[in-house]
């Protein structure tokens, strides 16, 4: 497991199945009508149980590039938090900002409920087709950048799927921490 420090909080990255997360929320990779659908948000939806689509119907829909909260139901989580990422087509229709967008939303929504404790996947980088690196970059560069203001996030996990995705957010971890390491000592 990797772990950057940053301020008074964490980032750690893991292999495995988010849905074994226990803490305060689980970030899911939702689509915008919150309906679950197939991989990371199928499998969120199937664990969690028929109250998580309950509350999704009820909100009825998210914008691509913001997160809205839900109930848990069976997870072993306070909550889940809904974030739509978006499709990938190439990078010219503004998908590194709504991508960042929805990390940045996720983390704000996370503060407002309380949590200290938040579980990422890789948003976009599913069924969406973002680019793995690519999207690690934005993920880790937009986390680092809220986590060094005021927040009561003290750990943000990604739980990443297979180990060819977690190398690639290793290793962009690495770099992050570098560049952090660069700004102190320079």
């Amino acid at each position: 497991m990797e772990i950057l420090e940053v301020n008074d909080s964490a980032i750690t990255l893991y292999q495995g199945d988010i849905t074994t997360f226990s803490g305060d929320a689980i970030v899911n990779a939702s689509n915008q009508h919150l309906a679950g659908g197939g991989g990371v948000d199928g499998a969120i939806h199937r664990a969690g149980g028929s109250q998580i689509g309950e509350a999704c119907r009820a909100i009825g829909s998210c914008p691509t590039g913001s997160a809205v909260a839900t109930v848990a139901g069976r997870l072993a989580a306070r909550h889940v938090i809904h974030a739509v990422a978006p499709r990938w087509h190439g990078g010219a229709r503004g998908e590194a900002d709504l991508l960042r967008s929805a990390y940045q939303r996720s983390l704000e929504v996370a503060d407002e409920e309380g949590d200290r404790t938040v579980a990422f996947p890789s948003l976009g980088t599913g069924i969406y087709s973002y680019p793995t690196r690519e999207a690690a970059e934005i993920a880790l560069d937009t986390i680092v950048a809220y986590l060094q203001g005021a927040t009561a996030i003290e750990r943000v996990t990604f739980y990443l799927f297979s180990p060819a995705d977690l190398r690639v957010y290793a290793d962009v971890l690495e770099q992050v921490a570098s560049l952090m390491q660069g700004r102190l000592s320079g």
